[in-house]
């Protein structure tokens, strides 16, 4: 006889309490659950089952054999399951959750280049930037910029979200180009406005370990950075924005990088989802081309 197979006729006699129950349950006679239950008695040399004309019950040993035998049957499983997830290609839906500036500029283009690599999925992408519950929000994969503090949650590390500033050609032509973060004082910011327009929104550049805060102001405010780049190519002011998205607007040349000797602010960036439950492939297959396209360099 298999030896799984009768470690889960066993499991299964010991939980229902009785040969024909097991076999009820198993689709089986019940002298087919007492064979397998003997098998494993035979091998052992001894009993598992204390058996009379009306109940049973699991000696000393049996309940020690039934406790590795789940684990023993679990971990088969797990084994099984994972062949055949190595075997699958991604397929169905995946419910992802990202920033929306970094959504719409950064991670949107990759989504379109992993739906054409892995044609049975499909991705519904949500931007926004307040905080999201996986589990009340059912979105199964969450790109975060900030420190992660939620124990629920698997992250894993992509490299760091840098800001840096920027402005036009004509703007700088025009006003002249700052030179010190201190200089931005004295010129219109295009401020992003992250709940209400009347935060203030500190600007800070670090240089040989110093740090350097500046009040940045300006005419025109919004809560969609979009906005403010579409202003600065048009020659309004100096923005702060992804060095990911402006890095393309430098080498075209419709902007240019200003402080370029300080660094701007960056933050932790992560990828994300649920703990507690096996991944599976479509989102594993998702996570892992996040980590190979965004992780750390």
């Amino acid at each position: 006889m298999d030896r799984l197979t009768s470690m889960g006729v066993f499991i299964k006699a010991a939980d229902l309490g009785s040969f024909a129950a097991a076999a009820e349950a198993l689709a089986m006679s019940p002298q087919m659950v007492a064979k397998h239950v003997v098998f494993l008695e035979d091998r052992l040399g001894t009993a598992l089952l204390n058996r009379t004309t009306r109940r049973q019950s699991l000696t000393d040993v049996g309940r020690a054999y039934y406790d590795r035998c789940k684990l023993v049957l679990s971990e088969a499983e797990a084994a099984e399951a994972l062949a055949h997830d190595m075997r699958s290609r991604p397929q169905g839906v995946l419910r992802v959750n990202a920033p929306m500036t970094f959504g719409a500029f950064t991670l949107a283009p990759f989504v379109t280049r992993y739906l054409t690599r892995y044609p049975e999925m499909r991705v519904d992408l949500t931007l926004n930037d307040r905080f999201v519950d996986p589990l009340e929000d059912g979105v199964e994969v969450m790109v975060r910029i900030g420190e992660i503090a939620d124990t629920a949650l698997i992250a894993h590390p992509l490299a760091p979200y840098r800001l840096i500033a920027c402005a036009a050609p004509s703007y700088l032509a025009a006003r002249g180009t700052p030179k010190e973060p201190a200089d931005l004082q004295g010129h219109d910011c295009l401020v992003y406005a992250y709940w209400s327009p009347s935060i203030p929104c500190p600007w800070v550049f670090t240089r040989e370990g110093q740090s350097h805060e500046v009040r940045a102001n300006g005419r025109f405010r919004s809560t969609d950075w979009k906005a403010l780049l579409h202003a600065a190519t048009a020659g309004f002011g100096i923005t702060l924005g992804p060095e990911s998205v402006l890095a393309d607007e430098v080498a075209a040349g419709r902007l240019v990088r200003v402080l370029p000797d300080y660094q701007g602010p960056a933050r932790p960036m992560h990828v994300l989802y649920p703990a507690g439950r096996r991944p599976t492939v479509k989102l594993r297959s998702f996570v892992d081309a996040v980590v190979e396209e965004f992780g750390p360099r």
